[in-house]
C-alpha cells in the first residue's frame, strides 16, 4: 500500500489514535510531511521519516528541486543538464537525501531509473513545496510592487497550450500583470536576448547561450504547398522530394540555426519572409515551398503534407539562466502543465 500524504505542522513521528503508523519528513521546524498508511504497520521503504532540522530552508528546497528533475526526467544525466549542473555533485546529493530519509527514492538499474512507492509520494508533496514558495515568493513580489513580468511570444501564437496556460497563470496570479511582446519569424527568442522580455514562450532551436530552455511540447512538421502542386497529392514527403524547389527564407541576420531547421538542413533560394501570412503569400502567389506545423489548418488553396525525414519542432519556454523572478518560475511550472493537458 503506498501511504497517503498530509501536510502539517507538527515535527517529529507520531502516532494517531486508530494506531495508523506515521512518519514526519520535516523540512526545517515549520513544515512536515507526514507518510500515514491507515490501519496497518509501514514497511521498512514506508518507515518513519525524519530530517534534522539543522537544515537550511534554501538548501532544502533546493534539494527537493534536484529530486524532482530526477523524478520528472527518470535519467540523472538529462537532470543535471536541465539543472546546469554536473552529474556527480546531483548524483551524491540524492543519495545523502535518500540516506537522511531512511529509504530508498529511486530504483537504479541497467534498464534505467524509476521511482519507488515513497519517492513517488515525495515527488507529489515535494511540487508542492515548491509551488507553495514559489507563491510565497510572487506574493512577495507584487506586495513590493514588483508584480509584472513581460512574456515574449512567437508570431500567430494561437496555440491552445497557450491559450491554457493564460488562464492558469491569471487564476495563479491575479495582481499580475502581463505584458505581451509578439515578434515576427526573424527572432525565435522574441526579444529575449536583447533584454526586451522575461520569458519567451517560443520554438526551438535557437542560440541557447545565457539562456534556460525547457521544452514543453513537440509538433510534426511538413511542407507547406500550392493546393494543386503535384507533390500535395502525397501522404508524405522527404526533403529530397523538395531539392529542386524554391523556398521561402528569413533575412540575413536570422539566427541560424533557426534558419537551418526551418530550411530543411540547406541553404535556399527564395523570397524572404519574416512573417506567417508572408509565408503563406510567398507559397499561395509564387508557388515556392516552405515548411510549417502539420497540425495547422491550411489556408484555403494550401495544403500541407508531413515531412518523415524532419525531426519535430520544439515548443519552449526560455528565460535568462540567472533570472531568479519567482513569476518566472511559477510560469515556466503552469507552462509543464498547461502543455501536458
Amino acid at each position: 500500500m503506498v501511504p497517503r500524504t498530509i501536510v502539517s505542522p507538527s515535527p517529529g513521528p507520531t502516532t494517531d489514535t486508530a494506531g495508523s503508523a506515521i512518519g514526519s519528513l520535516v523540512f526545517g521546524s515549520s513544515v512536515t510531511l507526514r507518510f500515514q498508511c491507515q490501519g496497518r504497520r509501514l514497511s521498512k521503504t514506508h518507515a518513519a521519516l525524519s530530517i534534522p532540522y539543522g537544515y537550511r530552508s534554501t538548501m532544502e528546497l533546493r534539494t527537493l528541486r534536484y529530486f524532482v528533475a530526477v523524478a520528472e526526467e527518470l535519467h540523472f544525466g538529462r537532470a543535471a543538464v536541465r539543472l546546469h549542473m554536473s552529474q556527480p555533485p546531483l548524483s551524491r546529493a540524492i543519495k545523502q537525501l535518500e540516506t537522511e530519509l531512511g529509504a530508498a527514492l529511486f530504483r537504479r538499474s541497467s534498464a534505467g531509473v524509476a521511482l519507488t512507492p515513497v519517492g513517488a509520494v515525495l515527488l507529489d508533496e515535494a511540487r508542492a513545496l515548491l509551488d507553495q514558495a514559489d507563491r510565497v515568493r510572487a506574493r512577495v513580489a507584487a506586495a513590493a510592487g514588483a508584480a509584472t513580468i513581460t512574456v515574449g511570444l512567437l508570431a500567430d501564437s494561437s496555440d491552445p497550450g497557450a491559450t491554457r496556460l493564460a488562464g492558469a497563470y491569471n487564476r495563479r496570479h491575479p495582481g499580475v500583470e502581463v505584458h505581451i511582446r509578439e515578434t515576427d519569424l526573424t527572432d525565435p527568442t522574441c526579444g529575449l536576448h536583447a533584454g526586451l522580455v522575461d520569458i519567451a514562450l517560443t520554438r526551438g532551436p535557437f542560440d541557447e547561450t545565457g539562456l534556460t530552455v525547457h521544452e514543453l511540447r513537440t509538433d510534426p512538421v511538413g511542407a507547406l504547398l500550392r493546393a494543386d502542386d503535384p507533390l500535395a497529392r502525397r501522404d508524405s514527403l522527404k526533403l529530397a522530394d523538395l531539392a529542386d524547389r524554391r523556398w521561402f527564407r528569413f533575412p540575413e541576420g536570422t539566427d541560424p540555426l533557426w534558419q537551418a531547421y526551418w530550411n530543411g538542413g540547406e541553404p535556399r533560394q527564395g523570397p524572404v519572409v519574416r512573417g506567417v501570412q508572408e509565408c503563406l503569400q510567398a507559397v499561395l502567389w509564387n508557388g515556392t515551398v516552405g515548411m510549417t506545423l502539420v497540425d495547422h489548418e491550411a489556408a484555403a488553396g494550401l495544403a500541407v503534407v508531413p515531412l518523415i525525414d524532419m525531426p519535430p519542432s520544439r515548443v519552449v519556454a526560455a528565460w535568462n539562466e540567472d533570472d531568479t523572478n519567482p513569476l518566472i518560475r511559477s510560469f515556466v511550472q503552469i507552462a509543464i502543465a498547461a502543455y501536458r493537458d
